[in-house]
């Protein structure tokens, strides 16, 4: 495992993170205490520091094991929890979205299931449409100021949200806005017009999540398997309904039989290569054993670029719009 320093901070982190939205079962799919703690021992032996999970991961059940998983050993990982949703179906309005009431809430309650003192990195799940994101900056300060949380982090939000907040942060002396998570793969390239450039410009850690695109990338739901497409009620997965998924995944298992490597591996070897941490979810220890076989292989530039020409998108403006260094952009003229 290579380690990489986290944006603008000085935090080393592992070049993939765990993400555990798999431990537990209250979603009625995903792993049993025994089996995610056999995820957790093999990724930390393999050098694995990063850990990414949120108060609604199964219901509560997936901090409730990392707590339990973690004792003795807490200090060994680089922990990274959401608040937005909740830990439950039900969950009281005053507990949810990013207001700063249910931000105190939500970190009380993250750290009593995660049985720690202090939170590494904490993460505001998705925009709620209503809190003003100069309330979430400060209510991001105040956990920090006491010491319950080390960074804040943004998770899918849109990148004029990212600047906005980060320059919030910066002309109020709060603590800074040190990452950024969104999905990015080869079926979700949207991200590379707005959030990446975004991201660096603003000296951002980004972390991004689905790299496997539900696991549609890994080709096994042409062999008929369920798994997520069925698993989450079909949430957070990518089905392959177009030609160009159809082109995308046959050029993954094209690239796959040249390497030796499963087509998730390079799946998850395309998706870091564009300078961030992606965050695998294993549901079983070989699912974790062939995710991590992505740091075993190694792409050509003519594998990489065929791959983004399968995947390609064109993007609208003004990303689409050539702008010569000193030349003022063109303007429609009617």
């Amino acid at each position: 495992m290579q380690y990489t320093v986290f944006g603008n901070t000085g935090l080393r982190v592992a070049q993939v993170a765990l993400g555990t939205g798999n431990f537990g079962t209250g979603w009625g799919h995903g792993a049993d205490p025994a089996t995610a703690e056999a995820i957790l021992h093999g990724y930390a032996e393999a050098g694995g520091n990063f850990i990414d999970t949120a108060d609604a991961y199964q219901a509560g059940q997936s901090e409730t094991l990392l707590g339990t998983l973690l004792q003795g050993r807490r200090d060994d990982f680089v922990l990274a929890t959401k608040f937005s949703n909740g830990a439950g179906p039900n969950a009281n309005r005053l507990v949810t979205g990013n207001s700063r009431r249910a931000m105190i809430a939500s970190v009380e309650a993250s750290l009593k299931r995660l049985k720690t003192d202090r939170i590494d990195i904490y993460w505001a799940h998705h925009p709620d449409g209503v809190t003003p994101l100069d309330e979430i900056v400060r209510g991001f300060d105040d956990l920090a100021r006491a010491g319950k949380i080390v960074y804040a982090g943004l998770s899918n939000f849109a990148a004029w949200r990212l600047a906005r907040a980060v320059t919030l942060a910066e002309l109020t002396r709060a603590v800074p806005i040190a990452a950024a998570q969104f999905e990015h793969s080869l079926v979700q390239r949207v991200p590379e017009a707005d959030l990446f450039p975004a991201s660096r410009a603003l000296g951002l850690g980004v972390v991004t999540w689905s790299p496997l695109g539900g696991g549609m990338l890994t080709g096994k739901y042409r062999q008929g398997e369920t798994g997520r497409a069925e698993g989450f009620g079909g949430r957070v997965f990518q089905p392959e309904n177009s030609a160009q998924r159809t082109q995308i995944l046959d050029t993954v298992l094209a690239i796959a039989g040249e390497v030796g490597a499963s087509a998730g591996q390079v799946a998850i070897a395309w998706a870091g290569s564009h300078g961030a941490i992606p965050i695998i979810g294993p549901r079983s220890p070989a699912h974790l054993a062939d995710n991590l076989g992505a740091l075993t292989i190694n792409l050509s530039h003519e594998q990489l670029a065929r791959l983004d020409a399968a995947s390609n998108i064109v993007p609208g403006a003004p990303a689409r719009v050539p702008v010569t260094w000193g030349e003022a952009p063109p303007r429609d003229v009617a």
